[in-house]
């Protein structure tokens, strides 16, 4: 990889389709070494990315990249009729090489291989490299989970060896395993890496964070912890920045109000000298009173400009303080008391995946994390376990109200407003109530009524949540399948809080262990043809 690759962008402006601006004028340039760039939900970091990538075009401004570019986006959509040599590029060179090997010696089969004699050697490398040796370069893609098929995108983008290495929330969706394979590409790299994310682990390992907000990027040096660090040491500099400045703005108002006084003072002590006159010539009493009331009148100017002066170093000041509005999240206070009985398992075997073996009941405000590879059969569990779904033998029935949150966030009516899909999803709920829920999770005024088609990942996540706790009854169950996908750092926080904080079930399938050890899982299963009891350590070590 060249130690020249870099991604330079000048002036960039870009809208969305209903005319909202994301970027105006933004200068932004990465070179060699990892790069985290964070910021909130629908800031622009996918938009960014996918400009870079050549995906969207700017609507002024120039992009340019040097040393070659690879990108994986946050949704991979296989074509699920291609094998794996197919998706990895390597088909046509194959093809020439068995003709070859075969005794076919035609100039177009060495047109096609060139210098590149080992490819299947290399790829079934970068395959095993990425954890996917076993997957072989026949197999179709239809076979493969979906964490499979995100590891093959990018075996097929490392093939053809980029300098610029764009990532957009990589992770999502990977299990444990395929996370640690992730994280190796990440360590070794020695290119450009571009990546957004939320996955605490994986901003750990970059060099540098990008964090975009407002459409202007602010560099910190070193991984997210110290970005975390040395932001809390500005914040709490801008805080006591505000604190000097609105003392001062005080000073000056009490003395502007002292200016007032002493002005009113004197125009009373002229007026008076005037009306006594005190055996002094006219002309002299006016020439005093007239001298007086412009020296007290410069005076109040002087501190009138002094307080506006104040104000504005304030104003200065308090935009330093980040005062970012943050989702409040209140789930339902539905208490669920110990040993009631909330969900019975009993050998399932859904529509699709592969079948359970075993019983699994929980009782009361147990609060369960579902693990296991990609492909293990989690998404269907959940599914049939929120009715989504029937099982083709066997039980899978919640006993109380239950709430399904899904990986896809596919349930919104893209087509409707916000605040259209919510009403939809409670009925009876008057238009005041759905716009007061909404504005909690940062849905207010206009922001409601855009259609779901513009929403970004984390304001899709937004949104579907809003239309799950606005349902009557309140669910006792929370079922919640990656939850934390395409959110931003403060949000993952705040859904942690309210997790925490939530008197129901909850049952998560999350290959996130720091997020659910935030929200106190009582019991960690791992679902591989049953369920086995494990370990958050395990999870980690993606056994």
């Amino acid at each position: 990889m060249s130690t020249d690759a870099r991604v330079s962008c000048v002036s960039l402006s870009f809208r969305r389709p209903d005319g909202g601006e994301v970027f105006s004028g933004l200068d932004f340039s990465v070179g060699p070494g990892r790069t985290g760039l964070i910021g909130l939900n629908g800031c622009g970091k996918s938009t960014l990315i996918r400009l870079i990538a050549g995906e969207l075009t700017p609507h002024a401004g120039t992009v340019s990249v040097r040393g070659g570019l690879g990108h994986l986006p946050q949704t991979v959509v296989p074509d699920t009729a291609l094998r794996v040599d197919q998706v990895l590029g390597i088909a046509e060179r194959r093809a020439a090489l068995d003709a070859v090997e075969s005794g076919d010696v035609r100039a177009e089969h060495f047109a096609v291989i060139g210098d590149d004699w080992d490819v299947e050697e290399r790829s079934l490398a970068a395959l095993d490299g990425l954890g996917l040796g076993h997957i072989g370069l026949d197999r179709a893609v239809g076979e493969m989970s979906g964490g499979e098929c995100v590891l093959l995108r990018l075996a097929a983008l490392l093939l053809r060896d980029p300098g610029v290495l764009l990532l957009d929330e990589p992770t999502n969706n990977l299990d444990a395993y395929a996370r640690r394979r992730l994280y190796d590409v990440v360590d070794a790299w020695t290119g450009t890496l571009l990546v957004v994310s939320h996955d605490r682990e994986l901003l750990e390992r970059v060099d540098r964070i990008a964090d975009l907000r407002e459409g202007e990027v602010t560099w910190y040096g070193g991984n997210l912890p110290a970005y975390e660090e040395a932001l809390a040491v500005e914040q709490e500099a801008a805080r006591r920045t505000v604190r000097a400045a609105e003392s001062d703005v005080q000073r000056q108002k009490r003395e502007l109000a002292s200016a007032h006084v002493t002005l009113a003072r004197r125009r009373r002590y002229g007026q008076k000298m005037w009306d006594t006159k005190r055996g002094e010539p006219k002309v002299v009493m006016g020439q005093r009173r007239r001298a007086a009331q412009v020296s007290a009148g410069k005076h109040r100017v002087l501190h009138t400009e002094r307080l506006a002066a104040a104000e504005e170093r304030l104003g200065e000041a308090e935009a330093a303080v980040r005062q970012d509005e943050e989702i409040r999240i209140k789930l339902p206070g539905t208490r669920v008391h110990p040993g009631t009985e909330v969900l019975l398992l009993r050998d399932p075997v859904p529509p699709y995946g592969p079948p359970l073996r075993g019983e699994l009941t929980v009782r009361g405000p147990e609060r369960i994390a579902l693990t296991g590879r990609n492909g293990a059969g989690r998404m269907a569990l959940l599914r049939t376990v929120a009715g989504e779904l029937s099982p083709l033998s066997g039980e899978a029935g919640p006993l109380v109200a239950t709430g399904y949150l899904p990986q896809r966030l596919d349930v919104l009516d893209d087509d409707a407003s916000v605040a259209r899909n919510v009403a939809r999803a409670a009925p009876e709920r008057t238009e005041n109530a759905v716009r007061a829920r909404l504005a909690r999770f940062l849905f207010k005024g206009a922001a409601a009524d855009r259609p779901a088609s513009t929403l970004s990942g984390g304001e899709r996540f937004r949104a579907t949540p809003a239309m799950l706790l606005l349902a009557d009854p309140a669910p006792r169950l929370l079922l919640l399948d990656e939850p934390t996908n395409s959110l931003d750092l403060a949000s993952v926080r705040r859904l942690s809080e309210a997790l925490a904080a939530y008197k129901g079930a909850l049952i998560v399938a999350s290959h996130d262990v720091p997020f659910l050890e935030s929200i106190g899982i009582t019991r960690w299963l791992r679902l591989d043809g049953e369920l086995r009891d494990t370990t958050p350590e395990a999870v980690r070590a993606g056994r």
